[in-house]
């Protein structure tokens, strides 16, 4: 804690990195003051009740950067966005042109995915928007909306997810660190003075409940841990060793040195968490807005449905098999050992005790399998805490959000890497 505090005082007196930070600061204010405008005909009342029944979209308003919960213009905050990442992604698996694209063709290539990536936002945007619209008016939380209104709502929730977009992509270039992670992140602390204002005023204001303290510590050692759990895993890496072949060139001799190769136990991040619910998204929609047609077998069906879905514990089991599954499919997109192995034998380094070639790719392969299985294990769990702690406990002021912690912690560490790189880079 005293390093951290001393690079932040290191970053503060460099005139470079103290306007990174305030201009990251300055968006940060910017989204949130727009997350905080409400779209038209909103029954605030209706809406609380909605989000303490529905866990799933209570982890859903955590990707919207909180815009979510209070239905403003800016509500489906970078979702779209993400949602149109992991379709390119998916996409990188059918088509070669577009793997060979964003792994061998370097700046130019990822440039090129990345505006591919936005133009599949906004008709995304354009869906989730009245699909979300024509679900709240079926709940009773927005009032019902006249053709006109309901275009211009789509208009200018769509132009909102489409701004934080360009608000991201801004905190990244002349912020410091990711800006959509940062625009999540924002979302999660401001929740925070909500959360504990709803824990004192239901246990210890106006009248304490003594009751509550063996739950409420227990609940604490809990969050101590599963930030400590996301810490250790978020920097675990395993080492593989890696060493160069002697060279002779002209009168050098080059080579000859003994170095590492890190493999991360996590190497995809909080991404498959995104996968999974935005998996979970589209059928829970669809559903619920089939629910609402004339035809009795259709109704009849997607209440069935939507009632299965509804179930905590399956919702949990489906929620963590995803998460498990998302994790290996999407180390298997970002990491290849076969390009590695080739990297490795096209510069003289080879591993101690294993063949070059297709031998080092699968001696990889099998160590980054065992790796994932862990990385995805962990994911899972964090991914169904919150609904694990609310069955437990039967409330859901105690549910641990374990992704928000995820994503506070990993934003947090990559902040201050950036910032220690910075550092290191004016002091060389």
């Amino acid at each position: 804690m005293k390093n951290a505090i001393q690079k932040l005082g290191l970053a503060l007196k460099d005139p470079a990195l103290r306007k990174r930070i305030l201009f990251t600061l300055i968006l940060l204010v910017i989204f949130r003051a727009l997350a905080t405008i409400p779209i038209p005909g909103v029954d605030a009342a209706r809406l609380t009740s909605f989000f303490s029944q529905n866990q799933f979209f209570g982890l859903l308003n955590i990707f919207s950067g909180g815009g979510l919960s209070t239905l403003s213009i800016v509500m489906l905050g970078v979702g779209p966005y993400i949602t149109a990442s992991i379709i390119m992604q998916l996409l990188t698996l059918m088509s070669p042109r577009l793997k060979a694209m964003y792994q061998e063709e370097g700046a130019i290539g990822r440039k090129k995915f990345t505006q591919y990536s936005r133009l599949i936002t906004v008709p995304l945007a354009l869906i989730q928007s009245f699909a979300f619209l024509t679900l709240l008016q079926n709940q009773g939380v927005v009032v019902p909306l006249t053709f006109f209104e309901l275009v211009v709502n789509i208009l200018v929730i769509t132009t909102g997810s489409v701004f934080l977009m360009w608000l991201g992509e801004l905190m990244t270039e002349f912020g410091i660190g990711n800006g959509l992670s940062i625009i999540i992140f924002a979302g999660i602390v401001a929740s925070l003075p909500t959360a504990v204002n709803q824990f004192v005023f239901k246990y210890i204001y106006p009248e304490f409940d003594p009751s509550i303290l063996p739950m409420a510590i227990g609940i604490l050692i809990a969050g101590f841990l599963v930030i400590l759990g996301v810490v250790i895993i978020t920097e675990a890496e395993r080492a593989i060793p890696v060493t160069y072949a002697k060279r002779v060139r002209g009168m050098k001799m080059y080579g000859g040195v003994s170095t590492y190769l890190p493999l991360r136990l996590n190497q995809s991040g909080v991404i498959p968490i995104i996968f999974a619910l935005s998996i979970l998204l589209f059928p829970q929609m669809i559903f619920n807005f089939l629910a609402q047609v004339n035809n009795a077998t259709i109704k009849a069906i997607s209440t069935f449905v939507t009632g299965i879905l509804a179930n905590g514990w399956f919702y949990a089991a489906l929620y963590f098999v995803l998460v498990f599954a998302f994790t290996y499919f999407y180390t298997a997109v970002t990491f290849d050992p076969k390009a590695l192995s080739t990297n490795l034998q096209k510069n003289g380094a080879f591993i101690p005790g294993v063949r070059p070639g297709q031998s080092t790719a699968i001696h990889i392969s099998r160590i980054l399998t065992r790796l994932t299985f862990v990385g995805a294990l962990f994911l899972g769990i964090i991914a169904v805490l919150p609904i694990i702690v609310r069955a437990i406990t039967g409330d859901a002021t105690f549910a641990i959000g374990g992704t928000a912690l995820l994503i506070v912690v990993s934003v947090v560490l990559d902040l201050f890497k950036k910032i220690d790189a910075q550092i290191s880079m004016k002091e060389y």
